[in-house]
């Protein structure tokens, strides 16, 4: 098998796992997630945040989101640019009134209520989506490749760091040289540090 057809039977089966998991049970793993995040030295020196809104059966981000904005931090959101297919970030410090439902209906900023931050290097720490995780820091996207283009753009690289449910957290997660790796992996059950490149 491929390594493509190998992410697709990867995805397949944590996706159906993931959705097997009723909607309590989520919010309290999510809980325990966000809670472990916040206390990471890490989290806790960064001033610029790179965080993401939640869809579907994910991680409840937003719950997270929310304190980042809470602790005074500058969080920035990302949006897909449908003419360069990347990411764009923007500076976001009211959830209520600056996003609005975007691709595949997940809350993007909305640009004209929004400032773009044009320096990327800014982001000192990086919480990243993700279907699948190893605990080598290998991380399983949904297959657009957002996120390692948007990454391979930040020059030093911010902290990164995966949420993700236990059971999202594999053997192995076959790699391009594109891909980027996670440096921390949080579950509601522990936190890895991994041996990301």
């Amino acid at each position: 098998m491929n390594k493509a057809a190998q992410k697709q039977t990867i995805r397949k089966a944590i996706l159906a796992a993931r959705e097997g998991w009723s909607a309590d049970q989520r919010m309290a793993a999510s809980l325990a997630i966000a809670a472990r995040i916040v206390t990471m030295p890490e989290y806790q020196q960064a001033t610029t945040v790179l965080g993401y809104m939640n869809f579907g059966s994910e991680f409840a981000s937003a719950l997270w989101v929310a304190r980042v904005l809470a602790d005074g931090k500058r969080l920035v959101l990302p949006r897909v640019n449908r003419h360069t297919n990347e990411l764009d970030l923007y500076r976001v410090d009211d959830l209520a009134s600056q996003l609005a439902a975007g691709s595949w209906g997940i809350a993007e900023p909305v640009v004209e209520r929004c400032e773009r931050l044009i320096n990327l290097n800014e982001v000192e720490f990086a919480l990243l989506p993700g279907v699948a995780f190893a605990r080598n820091g290998a991380r399983l996207g949904y297959g657009g490749g957002y996120y390692d283009k948007l990454l391979a753009r930040i020059n030093p690289h911010p902290v990164r760091v995966a949420a993700a449910f236990a059971l999202q957290v594999v053997q192995n997660v076959p790699q391009e040289t594109t891909d980027v790796e996670v440096e921390w992996l949080v579950t509601e059950r522990e936190t890895i540090r991994c041996s990301a490149r």
